[in-house]
């Protein structure tokens, strides 16, 4: 698309080098006559741009918007669709934040356990159900045996209560080596108020944390499908 101002400088080049006519210089570029002979009334607006840029360089993450407002209050009055043309003219668009920024590094891999009640997997799975009641299930799954030690459900599951489970499940299953977990908001709270009660140096708890909010292997894989069956669902909380 050619704007109207390199149409006025064709139109004039044909004129001084050719010797055509207004008429016959537009009708071999296809131009409109009423292009040539337009006369701008746009007002200069250097003091609103000046204006602008200094508003912008002290509220560095106010958009075009807000900036409106702001040159509204001083007297400008000016149209939001003309604002944004000065606007991105001036290059004055607000760079986008970035995303959180996360560990970089290579993950270790995991060491197999190559005998029962050398590392347990804890996790959360949550869901909800069709009143729209969500639900916590709290899972210990052993990574040698692949078997699951503990499906603890309910509709809110605190610090004590994951410390009073995991203190049963201790006494009638041994201590482990290690428990693996996620580095997840609910983990660490929990795990503080466990670790209080039993001792963190005698039971090392690791968390993974170059990638703190992806699943726990072991623990959720047990799973028959994206969500709990209802059979298991309803065994699950009656038995907890």
């Amino acid at each position: 698309m050619v704007t109207p101002a390199v149409e006025r400088d064709a139109v004039a080049h044909l004129q001084t080098a050719f010797g055509m006519s207004e008429r016959r210089a537009c009708q071999v570029l296809g131009c409109c006559r009423m292009t040539m002979r337009y006369q701008t009334i746009r007002v200069d607006d250097a003091v609103l741009r000046e204006r602008m840029k200094a508003i912008a360089h002290e509220r560095r993450r106010f958009g075009y918007r807000r900036l409106h407002v702001l040159l509204r209050r001083e007297g400008h009055l000016i149209n939001h669709k003309r604002l944004f043309r000065i606007y991105r003219e001036e290059k004055l668009t607000v760079r986008r934040r970035g995303g959180r920024k996360r560990a970089m590094g290579t993950r270790a891999p995991m060491v197999i356990a190559m005998a029962p009640n050398r590392r347990w997997s804890l996790d959360f799975v949550s869901d909800q159900m069709t009143d729209c009641r969500r639900f916590k299930v709290l899972t210990v799954v052993d990574d040698c045996t692949r078997e699951c030690l503990a499906l603890v459900a309910d509709t809110s599951l605190s610090g004590l209560r994951v410390a009073r489970e995991l203190e049963a499940l201790i006494a009638t299953r041994g201590r482990p080596a290690m428990i693996v977990s996620d580095n997840g908001t609910g983990d660490c709270q929990d795990f503080r108020v466990w670790g209080g009660h039993n001792g963190s140096k005698e039971l090392p708890i690791c968390h993974d944390v170059k990638n703190p909010r992806s699943p726990t292997p072991f623990s959720t894989s047990f799973w028959p499908g994206p969500m709990p069956r209802p059979h298991l669902i309803r065994t699950v909380f009656s038995t907890s």
